[in-house]
C-alpha cells in the first residue's frame, strides 16, 4: 500500500481528494490536514510514502513543507496539487524538491497515477506549465521575496525590519531591488506581478 498524507485547507477539496484516493486498491490516505505546520508534524509522526498538498496553506506553505521534508532527509514524496497555473510556483516547487505539480482541474485519475509515478520514484508536471517554468525566471532573492510578501500584506518597513530581525535601511533596500527588479512603481504594484507569476 502507498501511504498518503493529505495537507489541504479547504475541508471540502481535502475530503473529495481522500474519497478519491481510498477508490484505489493500492493507496491509503493515513492522514488529512488544514494546516502545514499541522502537515509538517503528520509527516514526522506518520511517515507517509507521499504527501499530497496545497501551495497556499495556513502555517507552512506546501513549498515550505516540500523544504522542511528535503532538509531533514523525510523519505516522503511530495505531490503538489493547486489551483495556481503560474510557471514561477512550479519553478519554486521543482527547486524544493517537490516530485509532482497537478492542477486541481485536471482530470480525477491523474492523482492516484502521480501518486504511483512518484512513489515509485519518478517526476509528474503538466508540460505546459513546465515550459513556461524555464521561460519565465524568478528575478528575486529569497530575502526580497520575504520583504516583498510582508510589504504586499501591509506591514510596514518598520514592522518588517522588527519581524525579520533587520535594519530599517537594509528592508529599504531589499523592497527597492525587488521594485528595481520587476521594473513597479511601487511595492504594492512590485508585490501584485510577482503574486501573478506565482514567485511570492
Amino acid at each position: 500500500m502507498i501511504r498518503v498524507l493529505l495537507a489541504e485547507d479547504q475541508a471540502m477539496v481535502r475530503g473529495a481528494l481522500a474519497a478519491l484516493l481510498q477508490l484505489e486498491t493500492d493507496i491509503e490516505v493515513v492522514g488529512g490536514c488544514a494546516d502545514g505546520l499541522v502537515a509538517w508534524a503528520e509527516a514526522q509522526r506518520l511517515r507517509p510514502d507521499v504527501i499530497v498538498a496545497d501551495i497556499e496553506m495556513p502555517g507552512l506553505t506546501g513549498l515550505e513543507l516540500a523544504l522542511r521534508v528535503r532538509e531533514r532527509g523525510l523519505p516522503a514524496r511530495l505531490v503538489i496539487v493547486t489551483t495556481f497555473a503560474r510557471p514561477g510556483y512550479l519553478r519554486r516547487a521543482l527547486d524544493a524538491g517537490v516530485s509532482g505539480y497537478l492542477l486541481k482541474d485536471a482530470p480525477a485519475q491523474q492523482l492516484a497515477d502521480a501518486v504511483r509515478k512518484v512513489h515509485a520514484g519518478g517526476r509528474v508536471v503538466d508540460p505546459q506549465l513546465a515550459v513556461g517554468a524555464w521561460t519565465d525566471s524568478d528575478p528575486l532573492n529569497e530575502r526580497e521575496r520575504q520583504v516583498l510578501r510582508l510589504a504586499g500584506e501591509g506591514m510596514s518597513s518598520a514592522d518588517i525590519a522588527r519581524q525579520l530581525s533587520l535594519s530599517h535601511g537594509t528592508v529599504r533596500n531589499y523592497l527597492s531591488e525587488a521594485i528595481g527588479k520587476l521594473n513597479a512603481g511601487n511595492r504594492i504594484e512590485a508585490y501584485r506581478l510577482a503574486r501573478q507569476k506565482g514567485w511570492l
